[in-house]
């Protein structure tokens, strides 16, 4: 089973790892767009106002600007640590048993509009891409990476849980992965997709599933860790479920 968790804006600063080394990250058939990506969020980042444009950030956020520039000689933390806010904070790998993290190693990964998708232990520095970016004489971010991560993503042995949201999920369609929904149902039972909690609960079921002893292999299995867990999930297919929270 492979659970493909969105990223997230905010990343942890600093880093205890040698500087990025493309060629250890899962998935090396997409080293070539990596690197082209890398180098152009160096190049660009000598043009201050301009980065700030393409990457839609304000002049306050210059340091964005400066991570993109080390890039190349930045220190490095594991996948699960560099990405922050909440979904991660729910996630809460910190807390992780060395057999937990063992696990969450080989079931978890992660999609990223700069290297396409990352095991969890690979090593990379603080950066900002986002998935809705367009870098000068690039262009939009998914018609480069589509002809790439989609085969990389179709590739990939057994259950796939796919719980990045839309922006990251139009970079690479995954066929017959697992779609998750997060809805809140009121006290009449209407039921509507939740916005402002939809990456709390993600980040449970992702717990959830990384930590488990038995590695669920069918839909129904994966349903069945979740509710194990404390939540509340139901069938909505042969390839999707839903999360329901009370509103």
């Amino acid at each position: 089973m492979l659970v493909l968790l969105p990223p997230s804006e905010t990343k942890a600063p600093g880093g205890d790892g040698p500087a990025l080394a493309v060629d250890g990250l899962f998935a090396p058939e997409l080293n070539p767009v990596r690197e082209k990506l890398v180098d152009a969020l160096v190049e660009l980042s000598a043009d201050v106002p301009a980065s700030l444009a393409a990457l839609g950030l304000s002049a306050r956020q210059t340091g964005e600007v400066e991570r993109n520039a080390e890039l190349r000689r930045a220190p490095t933390l594991p996948a699960l640590r560099r990405y922050t806010g909440v979904l991660y904070d729910a996630l809460d790998v910190a807390a992780f048993t060395k057999a937990e993290l063992a696990r969450a190693n080989a079931r978890l990964a992660v999609g990223s509009a700069l290297f396409g998708v990352l095991a969890a232990g690979d090593r990379i520095p603080a950066y900002r891409l986002s998935g809705g970016s367009v870098l000068p004489a690039i262009g939009p971010l998914g018609s480069l990476w589509r002809p790439a991560l989609e085969p990389a993503l179709a590739a990939v042995h057994g259950l796939v849980v796919d719980l990045r949201s839309g922006v990251y999920a139009n970079l690479a369609k995954v066929p017959g992965a697992v779609a998750v929904r997060v809805l809140t149902e009121d006290a009449r039972g209407k039921r509507t997709v939740v916005s402002h909690h939809n990456k709390s609960h993600k980040g449970r079921l992702a717990r959830a599933l990384a930590v488990s002893r038995s590695e669920p292999g069918t839909v129904e299995a994966v349903r069945k860790v979740a509710v194990a867990a404390g939540m509340r999930v139901e069938r909505a297919g042969d390839l999707a479920l839903d999360v329901i929270v009370s509103g």
